[in-house]
């Protein structure tokens, strides 16, 4: 097929205008690290934060003001992995963070961060220690001992149980911590707890575990871990034909979409979350839509923090003045004044922050039914 030169020279002129068009959507954007496991066994979390992210930087973007350009590295949830994909971002021109989505990475990443004075906003990494002393990194989610006290207090106010039984990670910070503060509240709010037993990260067999709180009477089991466990945990239970109310804090979110896992193990479940993809408000019902359009699943706790992180960054930065001529340090201190006083309308609920950098805003729960979370109004 031959092309006369007007054809080439309009063709030439269009495909240089969309090069002109790309390099200022670069030149004129804020850049945010998103940093994950986007592989690996916490894949399931870091993927969530990563599209959740996407669809908060698609929307902010059409909006016509203030650009977004996100800069994604995988840390398959490995410290030393964290600190290189920071490295990454960082070089590619990084203004400040939505990130680490674990807390163990989150603490080395944050450590030099706060070393280097680049600003972080963690979407999901809940432990005290990812603030603790650092000026500069902020939560989304609930502080550990946060999701305890909501947890025992949830657990009074809807008479979901008297008779609790723990189950625990006794070598996970995450875990250990919610466990101290619900045990704490627990005993303030009135409720038995008739069995508390632990399992490290090598343990595969929850016998002991689930036989224990059966044997104790239990009408609620309080599991402050993550989904794998939780997954083995709900399987014992059945085959031991034990069937009390399961309950749940963030990091049994995506235990729906692990694969090989029946959901219908998980019918019932509870599970503390300050979102819920059923929620009927139109802004929820556009990011599930959206999110659903990029995966094809169901966005969880996670996707909603990181589009709320994506959406606190954007504001706190167009209220600083903040451009992508700002560099990584400036920005830093500009945003760290910025969240003092910041108070952002989520996903996730209405947020503030506090100088220590965790998050206020109020928890809700949801319940498992027919293989999806629904929001539990009881």
């Amino acid at each position: 097929m031959k092309f006369n030169k007007a054809v080439v020279a309009m063709i030439l002129a269009i495909v240089m205008v969309m090069g002109l068009a790309c390099s200022a959507l670069a030149e004129d954007a804020i850049k945010i690290g998103v940093i994950g496991p986007f592989t690996g066994a916490a894949a399931i979390y870091g993927n969530a934060c990563k599209f959740g992210a996407q669809v908060a930087a698609e929307e902010i973007n059409a909006a016509g003001a203030l650009q977004v350009e996100l800069l994604n590295e995988d840390d398959e949830h490995d410290p030393e992995k964290s600190i290189n994909a920071y490295n990454n971002v960082l070089d590619n021109g990084a203004q400040m963070i939505a990130g680490t989505t674990t807390t163990t990475p989150c603490i080395a990443v944050g450590a030099q961060a706060n070393e280097d004075r680049v600003f972080m906003l963690t979407p999901s990494a809940s432990s005290v220690d990812v603030i603790n002393g650092k000026d500069n990194v902020f939560q989304v989610c609930f502080t550990d001992p946060a999701q305890g006290t909501a947890s025992a207090q949830y657990i009074k106010a809807h008479e979901l149980g008297t008779k609790i039984a723990i189950i625990y990670n006794n070598a996970d910070a995450y875990s250990t911590g919610i466990f101290q503060t619900f045990s704490d509240e627990a005993a303030t709010q009135g409720l038995e707890i008739v069995s508390t037993t632990t399992f490290t990260d090598e343990t595969t067999d929850f016998s002991v575990q689930v036989s224990d709180a059966k044997d104790a009477g239990a009408d609620l089991v309080f599991l402050p871990i993550y989904y794998t466990p939780a997954s083995m945990i709900l399987q014992t239970a059945k085959t031991m034909d034990y069937a009390p109310v399961f309950f749940g804090v963030d990091g049994m979110d995506g235990i729906l979409t692990m694969e090989g896992f029946d959901a219908s193990l998980a019918e019932g479940v509870f599970m503390l979350t300050p979102f819920s993809a059923d929620a009927q408000d139109e802004r929820t019902q556009a990011f599930v839509k959206r999110y659903q359009e990029i995966t094809g699943e169901i966005p969880n706790q996670f996707a909603a923090d990181c589009y709320d992180a994506v959406y606190a960054l954007w504001t706190a930065s167009t209220n600083a003045g903040i451009t992508a001529d700002t560099s990584a340090e400036d920005a830093c201190e500009m945003l760290i004044e910025q969240f003092k006083t910041l108070q952002v309308e989520g996903l996730t609920g209405s947020m503030s922050w506090d100088e220590s950098g965790a998050v206020t805003k109020t928890p809700t729960a949801v319940i498992i039914k027919d293989g999806a979370y629904v929001g539990f109004n009881g």
